[in-house]
């Protein structure tokens, strides 16, 4: 039942996603020096999944608030991932991203918000009246979990557009395991 229940609302969610998203995240990074990923919470983690997977498709990725991570320039990309995108931290972040000239994408349940205004783009996963309350899927899991899907599709677009095959994304799998 419950397996039934989670399915059934990211599918929607999903449905409700533009799906031309998938061409207009690519031409993105593609156009990206580097790459930045920040979410706060879980949404880091959908965000440290994400950021594993560009990199086993050969893009210059980087975690936002690692130890390694490398100051942001122009013509570099910082992606948001924030359900609200109004999570101060990922505003602070922005604002320092804006400063210096880099590019800004925000991926979220809610487009409108302040960190929507000061992206350059706004992915928004399913329509903000999707998010209310949902039974057995408490305090934020719906948008990362809908998210989490989501960047994965962006992936497979990428794996297949670039005929990326396995075996090279696998050269590029972390070996120090």
């Amino acid at each position: 039942m419950h397996q039934q229940l989670i399915i059934e609302k990211i599918s929607g969610i999903l449905e409700a996603t533009d799906n031309t998203y998938e061409v207009q995240l690519t031409s993105l990074l593609d156009s990206a020096k580097r790459i930045f990923i920040a979410g706060a919470g879980r949404s880091r983690l959908v965000g440290n999944f994400f950021a594993m997977r560009l990199v086993h498709g050969g893009y210059d990725v980087s975690v936002v608030g690692e130890i390694v991570t490398p100051s942001i320039k122009a013509g570099d990309l910082l992606i948001i991932i924030s359900g609200s995108g109004e999570t101060e931290q990922l505003i602070a972040f922005t604002k320092s991203a804006r400063k210096v000239g880099a590019n800004i994408v925000l991926i979220s349940a809610k487009g409108d918000s302040t960190i929507g205004d000061m992206a350059d783009a706004v992915f928004q996963v399913g329509r903000a009246e999707q998010y209310g309350k949902v039974r057995g899927m408490p305090m934020g899991t719906v948008f990362e979990l809908s998210t989490l899907i989501f960047l994965e599709a962006i992936i497979s677009h990428i794996i297949h557009d670039k005929g990326i095959p396995e075996e090279v994304m696998r050269e590029r799998h972390a070996n120090l395991e």
